[in-house]
């Protein structure tokens, strides 16, 4: 793997603060085998950072994505950092590709961020997801497709950040704009984080930005591995019956543990 080139300090500390809220978009295209690695590429020296396809335009505002637990995909995030309204762009492959590794590890955030006119961009991934289908009503990002060290990515989803510089830690709610149905099948296992007010959060997927070796059979266990704050609690259960999460008013609130997994509040407490 080639080192990223040195990045100024406001975007190096937004790379170390930042662990965002991973997001969804619908495609009508089928994911592929993620065993497959034969679509993997690298950015050469001589190959721009993000490269936009001949057609671009965005296939339409709704979609259904099927049978996604342990469907792999990863994202790009471009942060636009303001001093009342900074903002993220979510870039993801949720729907097109399984997100060759080799490519991703090359991805150059300092030439992503200056070649798109952002301060930073943020690598979000690999992850996979722990739910069964996702159905997005409508894409609160644009739709375009770009490509990202021959990555193909759509714009999904905006991230709220807040002012100026945010401090992301885990356990902090994300507020995320995107109107989309996260299911999980009857009989699956889910995997939840309580809050000291009640509020449920459950995982939609887990990280191997922290731990590379992580994978769906360790999940039940990571409890042990997390450092809950005072009054938080992990619990896993097995679904009776299928569990519909959404979106409210458009906007999905989220949470990440110390591994960088993600949960969607399903209720308030």
């Amino acid at each position: 793997m080639r080192r990223r080139p040195s990045l100024p300090p406001k975007a190096l500390a937004l790379l170390l603060v930042l662990g965002l809220a991973a997001c969804s978009g619908g495609d009508d295209d089928a994911a592929p085998d993620p065993g497959d690695r034969s679509t993997t590429t690298a950015t050469t020296a001589r190959s721009p950072a993000v490269t936009e396809p001949a057609s671009s335009e965005p296939d339409g505002p709704s979609g259904q994505l099927d049978d996604q637990y342990g469907v792999r995909y990863c994202e790009v995030l471009t942060v636009k950092v303001d001093p009342v309204h900074t903002t993220a762009e979510v870039w993801g492959t949720q729907g097109l590709n399984d997100c060759p590794q080799d490519a991703f590890a090359s991805i150059d955030p300092a030439a992503v961020a200056a070649e798109l006119g952002v301060t930073v961009a943020v690598p979000n991934g690999p992850r996979y997801w722990v739910l069964d289908d996702i159905v997005a009503n409508e894409l609160a990002g644009s739709g375009e497709r770009r490509t990202f060290a021959g990555i193909e990515m759509r714009s999904i989803a905006i991230v709220d950040l807040g002012s100026g510089v945010p401090d992301r830690r885990p356990y902090a709610e994300t507020a995320v704009k995107r109107d989309t149905e996260f299911a999980f099948d009857a009989g699956r296992e889910v995997y939840e984080l309580t809050a000291p007010d009640g509020s449920v959060y459950i995982m939609q997927s887990y990280s191997l930005e922290v731990d590379p070796g992580l994978d769906a059979t360790a999940l039940a266990g990571v409890s042990e591995r997390l450092s809950l704050p005072e009054g938080w609690t992990f619990s896993t259960r097995v679904l009776d019956e299928r569990l519909v999460v959404e979106d409210v008013d458009g906007t999905a609130v989220v949470v990440q543990d110390d591994l960088r997994n993600s949960y969607q509040l399903r209720s308030r407490g």
